[in-house]
């Protein structure tokens, strides 16, 4: 079971902020450093200093760690043209040498859009699948020829398909709990598909969905399947219930729905997501001040998973 930290940056956080957890992660021994990407904050906290945004930060942390993978969940397909997008992370590749992973999505947060002026079209979805096969066609077309792409929302014509790059192939991953178009689309595009703060049993449910589309698809079974859980560790109830205070939430609630309580807790809930087939865990960590947090959870929950 890989774990993977995943911040909010949206709620509050600086480049400072974000590289130093960045760096808690590689040198904790975790896989990988993930942040959403939204430019507007989510309930009732500040938000301060204000956004920062996914792929110029995952640019600097590209050139600021050497070993964790780096990437989005979920990139928003609102906010970037396909052709721009697909230059970005390829750039950002190159420049860590081969880490990157992008989470690509429709975009849902319409109050985001309004406040900075980002258009929010009502046929997001089917965007989504032109987005996907853009950005996929174009880092697969061979150098030296052109990629063409004609679709409804989207034109590219005699596109040199560049720059590359550094991996053979950037996996991406699509997720998300919709029952029939999301599977489809993962089977189609996806490396890993993430099925996002969800139960045991809705996460069998939608895995099942997607390992039958892959099949019509014609796949095998190389898809990574995960899930995306908020965490929240401690040593005691006492640790836990501060941890759960910090970040505006009951302990009761996060054991419920995420990845709360003493680290043998935490160790025995994995291990249930672990036998419906989910190989990788993104731990959703808002508290991006309490880098014990990290500590705690290398030292006495990923070290029992491997």
């Amino acid at each position: 079971m890989d774990l993977r930290i995943f911040t909010e940056p949206q709620q509050g956080a600086t480049y400072d902020t974000l590289l130093a957890v960045a760096k808690a992660t590689e040198d904790l021994g975790f896989d990988a450093f993930f942040r959403s990407d939204h430019y507007l904050r989510m309930g009732t906290v500040d938000g301060l200093p204000g956004p920062t945004d996914a792929w110029i930060t995952l640019a600097g942390l590209a050139r600021e760690t050497k070993r964790i993978r780096l990437g989005t969940l979920m990139t928003a397909g609102t906010f970037r043209l396909p052709g721009v997008l697909a230059i970005q992370v390829a750039q950002v590749d190159q420049m860590s040498g081969g880490r990157v992973e992008l989470g690509l999505g429709a975009g849902w947060f319409e109050e985001e859009h309004k406040a900075y002026g980002i258009p929010f079209p009502k046929e997001k979805f089917a965007r989504l699948e032109e987005q996907l096969e853009i950005v996929t066609g174009l880092w697969a077309t061979d150098p030296g020829k052109t990629f063409d792409f004609h679709g409804a929302y989207y034109d590219l014509t005699d596109s040199p398909a560049l720059p590359k790059p550094a991996q053979r192939k950037i996996p991406v991953l699509v997720g998300g709990h919709g029952p029939s178009r999301t599977p489809r689309l993962a089977a189609k595009y996806a490396d890993e598909f993430n099925m996002p703060f969800a139960s045991v049993e809705d996460s069998e449910r939608q895995f099942g969905r997607v390992r039958a589309a892959a099949a019509e698809a014609g796949r095998g079974d190389e898809l990574t399947y995960s899930n995306a859980l908020v965490v929240c560790v401690g040593r005691d109830e006492a640790e836990v219930a501060r941890r759960a205070a910090a970040i505006g939430r009951e302990v009761d609630e996060l054991k419920l729905n995420g990845l709360a309580g003493s680290p043998s807790e935490v160790v025995d809930k994995i291990g249930r997501y672990a036998e419906i087939g989910s190989r990788r865990i993104y731990l959703q960590v808002l508290d991006l001040e309490d880098l014990d947090h990290l500590e705690l959870i290398s030292a006495q929950v990923q070290s029992q998973l491997s």
